[in-house]
């Protein structure tokens, strides 16, 4: 009869300690192209995205005044330009990039 997987496991394990290799390949090995950073910032800008819209949605739901009340708010804080322009960035950064990259990925 043919071994339990468990075994299977064992002998894979007992092999892998004696020949002394790593787990697995580790990122520090490879070495950093355009397209590898590329796609690591689509994937984190994609990840942005999306808490940010969930986050947004929930707390349209969820707080007690409508959207103008709050942007009072802000506005009422007198925030420098260059605070503001900041902020702007930060979120138009990551929907323009995750978009023009899809597009980039899709031609």
């Amino acid at each position: 009869m043919g071994t339990t997987a468990k075994e299977e496991m064992a002998r894979f394990w007992e092999k892998n300690t004696k020949s002394n290799r790593p787990l697995s390949p580790h990122v520090t090995i490879y070495k950093w192209s355009l397209p590898m950073a590329m796609s690591i910032t689509h994937r984190g800008t994609g990840v942005a995205l999306s808490l940010g819209v969930s986050l947004f949605g929930l707390a349209a739901l969820l707080l007690p005044e409508q959207f103008p009340h709050y942007l009072a708010m802000v506005k009422s804080l007198s925030l420098g330009p260059a605070l503001i322009y900041s902020a702007k960035f930060a979120l138009a950064f990551p929907f323009s990039y995750h978009t023009w990259n899809g597009v980039r990925h899709l031609v």
